[in-house]
């Protein structure tokens, strides 16, 4: 199959690059010809993808704040729709948020189907949550934040939802909030993300360690880390002698809110680490009581290492709620005070949970998210070649 793959932004970067990276890297495996186009390429792809990067000029790269980054992403979808009427015609674009618009009608002129990468819910459902979230613990909105309310942000994604002839979400939840918002079933694809098992597998864990809880990820609002806080110190973790450790940097407009819980000798901060898997194979639990999510990278991660995971319906996990995760409703601090309690008061529960955790993760890597995202591509084309007979 013949893919062109459009991504905006840095490629291989952390985030959604990582995903983006390792979509491109699963299909061109899988012996997908990919064209990629992309802001810029920053970690090698396998000499099978055919790379054209538009932040580049004369072997050098364009920072994006030089011309801005509404400007970069309108360049990136001016060229990448130059490249898709220009080159050899593929069977599916596949193309990222911001950067898409042109793209995407430049598909359908030509008679490709088209899907769209949705990495979060519903932007207007993402920006409803988030505020509602400030709102709550006196945070007014930050100027140029991603998740700050933005009439014509939405208003420009919502075109580019209309223009593609499928949304990929890579989980029930994202899923859900554009059903919520109208969007027709058909059109909403379940895909999913994954984690490289090189990097995170499970390890040996110390039987007369603490009872550890791993907080992975950036600190701010939407992901929850005062409901995590709050939750963590409200159960026997701390008179225990067990530990909350947050491995991921702490967004500085939040961390006034946050300051008495993590003034608790309980709590660690180690900010940003390169070491993710070994912190998750030295936890017990990961939590992540986000109120808005695509589909966290961390709970693949975590899942893999053994780390069982307590986290939010609004997370976006791959997991069965009671089987391999426990999973509370967003927002509620006290049923994830719960979900502590009972596994630290059940070590047979915690263990069962970190088995079945393992037992699904195989399923879960990047590899095998390739092979349903090639799936979801040929039941498009199949879709569209059927309605176009």
């Amino acid at each position: 199959m013949r893919v062109l793959y459009s991504f905006p932004n840095r490629l291989g970067m952390a985030g959604i690059g990582t995903t983006a990276f390792e979509q491109v890297a699963g299909l061109a495996a899988l012996g997908a010809e990919v064209t990629l186009v992309c802001g810029s390429l920053e970690r090698p792809l396998p000499r099978s993808v055919a790379v054209h990067e538009t932040m580049r000029a004369a072997g050098m790269k364009v920072p994006y704040r030089l011309v801005g980054k509404d400007r970069a992403l309108a360049l990136h979808d001016r060229r990448c729709a130059r490249r898709l009427t220009q080159g050899v015609r593929p069977d599916i674009v596949h193309a990222w948020p911001l950067g898409a618009l042109r793209t995407l009608q430049a598909a359908r002129d030509l008679g490709v189907p088209s899907v769209l990468e949705r990495p979060n819910a519903h932007t207007a459902f993402a920006f409803d949550a988030v505020a509602a979230v400030g709102r709550e613990l006196g945070i007014a909105e930050q100027p140029g934040s991603p998740h700050a309310h933005d009439p014509d942000r939405l208003a420009r994604e919502e075109r580019e939802y209309a223009a593609a002839d499928a949304l990929l979400c890579p989980s029930d939840f994202v899923r859900d909030t554009f059903l919520e918002h109208g969007h027709d079933p058909e059109r909403l694809l379940r895909h999913r993300y994954g984690y490289d098992p090189a990097r995170f597998s499970p390890g040996v864990r110390d039987p007369r360690a603490p009872f550890t809880a791993v907080f992975a990820g950036r600190g701010e609002p939407r992901k929850g880390l005062h409901l995590a806080l709050r939750a963590w110190l409200a159960s026997e973790g701390p008179r225990r002698g067990g530990r909350f450790v947050i491995a991921g940097p702490i967004d500085p407009v939040y961390r006034p809110v946050l300051a008495p819980m993590l003034a608790d000798p309980s709590v660690v901060e180690l900010g940003p680490t390169t070491a993710m898997a070994e912190v998750m194979r030295g936890a017990d639990v990961l939590v992540l009581p986000s109120v808005e999510e695509g589909s966290a990278l961390v709970t693949y991660e975590a899942r893999a290492t053994g780390c069982v995971l307590l986290v939010s319906d609004h997370a976006g996990a791959a997991c069965t709620p009671g089987h391999d995760a426990l999973v509370h409703p967003a927002g509620d601090a006290d049923a994830l005070r719960r979900d502590l309690v009972a596994v630290q008061r059940d070590p047979a529960l915690l263990a069962r949970l970190g088995v079945a955790g393992l037992e699904g993760a195989a399923a879960l890597t990047w590899e095998a998210a390739a092979t349903v995202l090639l799936d979801c591509y040929r039941r498009l084309v199949d879709d569209w070649s059927a309605r176009t007979a």
